[in-house]
């Protein structure tokens, strides 16, 4: 009788099935690292990117903060100069203003008076200062007088006066300002 063992036959068929599964196992292994490594570095490229855009649009808003800062500053010298506009307006409406009064003393001002101060009470205007003499301040009343913002320019005072060894004299007027 021919007697043949079969359990050996059974151990190596349970070898290779053993060294089957670890191969596949093994390649499962390595199948799973390669899927995560993938994973990992998709995420870390897409975190990357995120990285990116967060600086992008932080430098983004610093620009935004100083062009808002460069509007509020304009915006705040636009309303100054609204402001000054205003003023102005208001003094050229005004029949009377000082400004006016002022500009229209200076124009018709010769240029040998100096004139010391002024004090107006409602429409009366009353003028001190020095002059060289008499005719330039004939002359300063007589500008005046021409003038369409003043009328009754009166001479209330001219008497001689002495400064720094200089005699000049020393003058004081009135006049009413014209309402127009």
């Amino acid at each position: 009788m021919i007697r043949i063992n079969l359990l050996l036959a059974r151990k190596e068929k349970k070898k290779t099935g053993i060294r089957r599964e670890f191969v596949v196992l093994f390649a499962s292994l390595v199948l799973l690292f390669l899927i995560l490594g993938f994973y990992h570095w998709k995420i870390y490229q897409e975190k990357g990117e995120a990285l990116a855009r967060i600086t992008k649009a932080k430098s983004e808003i610093a620009h935004y903060k100083s062009l808002t800062t460069e509007v509020t500053k304009a915006k705040e010298a636009q309303k100054n100069l609204q402001d000054k506009l205003n003023v102005i307006n208001t003094l050229r409406k005004e029949k009377s203003s000082p400004a006016r009064v002022l500009d229209e003393l200076s124009v018709q001002k010769p240029e040998k008076i100096q004139l010391e101060s002024l004090k107006k009470e409602g429409a009366k205007l009353g003028i001190e200062g020095f002059a060289l003499d008499d005719e330039t301040v004939a002359n300063f009343m007589t500008n005046l007088r021409r003038s369409k913002l003043f009328k009754n320019v009166d001479l209330i005072v001219s008497e001689q006066s002495e400064q720094n060894r200089i005699k000049l004299k020393k003058f004081t007027l009135s006049c009413e300002i014209s309402l127009m």
